[in-house]
């Protein structure tokens, strides 16, 4: 008799708090100052906002990650158990300070500066055979700025699929551009490899689709891929099926758009929805996101992100 599990999806992954700042003029210039109109402080990180918002959904999620003793932690512990997010794995110390990312908006334009703190003391050790084994799934995002993690991360997803589990991955973005992850032993552990366009592009080294997918398919499984606006691409085993975008005429930003779109494309998945199913609800979650500041203040409850997607989309679920 299969074993109940505790939970439905395992997050591993960085936690920091955004700080946003909108209505600039322009991007700062070294040397000089601008003014921003409007500045908002809020849980931030891919990996916090998948998990929020997949609970929101209604999936069961726990999270393991690295806060400090301060008051940013405070913030992100507080978020998380807002949403439901089983939060008992989650380390803090006062050795190291919470994460924090500075978000300057202009236009469809934006920079980020991170300060990485605690996160980056996250390791392999700390995610044990036990937490592992009380889920279902599980999801890692921002490889690149887990440096405790970062060499081991084969090891982690290998012994999640002994464990039984299916996995997902979303790398985000490498600071240091230069992708060096061990990719031909990593994916074949990855059910649903999780990058956007850009990211796709940087790692794989052409701005070919096609090519791009290509290029892994001798060992990645599904690859998902984001593209903004346009929709998302879905491709495995030579076969490639396409999701326009559920468009929104009012973006107030795009943090977080494609976390949500994750959040949604995995609890559909968990429920053993067709890929095009999958693809179509991680669409309208990525684009439901961006009718409200953040990316989490859109997924307040399951009743707000329902009629969300009635009234802006003009879509049931």
């Amino acid at each position: 008799m299969a074993t109940q599990k505790s939970t439905d999806v395992l997050v591993v992954g960085e936690l920091n708090v955004d700080l946003i700042l909108n209505g600039m003029p322009q991007l700062p210039v070294v040397g000089k100052e601008v003014l921003a109109d409007q500045m908002d402080l809020t849980m931030g990180s891919s990996s916090a906002i998948f998990a929020s918002n997949l609970s929101t959904l209604g999936t069961r999620v726990a999270f393991i990650g690295r806060l400090g003793t301060d008051s940013f932690g405070d913030l992100m512990l507080t978020s998380l158990n807002a949403k439901g997010v089983d939060t008992k794995a989650i380390m803090r110390s006062p050795d190291y300070p919470t994460g924090i990312t500075v978000i300057l908006n202009f236009g469809e334009d934006r920079a980020m500066v991170t300060h990485t703190g605690a996160m980056k003391h996250l390791t392999v050790a700390d995610v044990t055979d036990e937490a592992i084994l009380s889920a279902r799934h599980l999801h890692m995002s921002s490889v690149f700025l887990q440096e405790g993690i970062y060499s081991d991360v084969v090891s982690l997803f290998h012994r999640a699929k002994q464990l039984g589990l299916t996995t997902s991955l979303d790398p985000q973005w490498d600071p240091s551009e230069k992708w060096n992850l061990p990719w031909s032993e990593l994916l074949p552990f990855v059910d649903v490899f999780m990058p956007n366009i850009a990211e796709l592009s940087a790692l794989t080294g052409t701005d070919d689709l096609t090519l791009a997918l290509r290029s892994l398919k001798s060992f990645a499984n599904k690859v998902v891929v984001k593209s903004g606006s346009v929709g998302a691409y879905l491709w495995e085993n030579d076969s490639m099926i396409f999701q326009p975008s559920f468009l929104n005429k009012n973006v107030i930003d795009s943090i977080g758009a494609g976390d949500s779109f994750d959040s949604g494309f995995i609890h559909y998945y968990l429920l053993g929805k067709t890929d095009q199913e999958c693809l179509e609800f991680g669409a309208l979650t990525g684009a439901i996101n961006t009718t409200r500041a953040g990316g989490t203040t859109a997924f307040a409850n399951i009743a707000m992100v329902r009629s969300i997607a009635q009234s802006t989309f003009n879509h049931t679920f």
